[in-house]
């Protein structure tokens, strides 16, 4: 496994944006682990969590993209400081754009806040993660009623390696659904991987129980 992606594991743990127990998804799954985005608080935090999210997208996806699109509200401040990042380490200005529950009818109206779109723009949308796509449904059609844009990818902090609607992973289906690409920074098998029986932080995050917990939520849930 790549050192960055150990580093960002730890990375999550450390902010306590990572973790496990036991959880009721938005999907209505009960999971044995939850990732967070709104825990990173702290200013050193977003920093370095829109560098992982720039290197990530420089690496998958390249330069060629002009807006970062992050679905309200988790993904707003992902939005911001992946741009930020992106103008710091690769020296290119790219826009965000996010989205409002609430269309706003006075002053700055729409629906959208941040960079308008226009027609042409290359977008890439940044999540903290997607287990069934439904923020996906939300989402794309936002933007694709705003102008004549070109999706270029999809870049989430965990893959969480399940079952979206059908039998196939979530990413899989918004990639076929929406004719966009579609990555993580990081999986959560590569997490179990990492974590399985090792002690981070002065604590194992997963032991034996937890194991057996994980093992039990993939057998009825994991991509078959």
């Amino acid at each position: 496994m790549e050192a960055y992606k150990k580093e960002f594991i730890e990375f999550m743990l450390s902010c306590g944006v990572l973790k496990f127990g036991d959880f009721t998804l938005k999907s209505g799954r009960k999971s044995p682990f939850f990732m967070n985005a709104g825990a990173y608080v702290t200013g050193t935090q977003l920093m370095r969590l829109g560098e992982y999210y720039a290197k990530a997208i420089h690496d998958r996806y390249g330069d060629d993209f002009d807006v970062v699109f992050g679905p309200a509200y988790k993904g707003i401040p992902i939005s911001v400081v992946t741009a930020v990042a992106y103008a710091k380490l690769y020296g290119k200005e790219v826009r965000y754009c996010s989205n409002r529950k609430e269309i706003k009818d006075h002053g700055d109206v729409g629906i959208l806040l941040g960079s308008k779109l226009v027609d042409g723009d290359r977008v890439v949308v940044v999540e903290d993660v997607t287990t069934s796509g439904k923020s996906m449904e939300e989402t794309i059609p936002i933007v694709k009623a705003a102008a004549d844009v070109k999706l270029v990818g999809l870049m989430v902090s965990l893959n969480r390696c399940e079952r979206g609607k059908g039998d196939k992973g979530a990413l899989e289906e918004i990639r076929e659904l929406y004719g966009m690409e579609t990555a993580a920074i990081v999986s959560m098998e590569e997490v179990i991987e990492y974590l399985a029986g090792r002690e981070v932080n002065g604590k194992v995050f997963i032991d034996d129980e937890m194991r057996a917990k994980l093992d039990a939520y993939y057998a009825e849930y994991g991509i078959r």
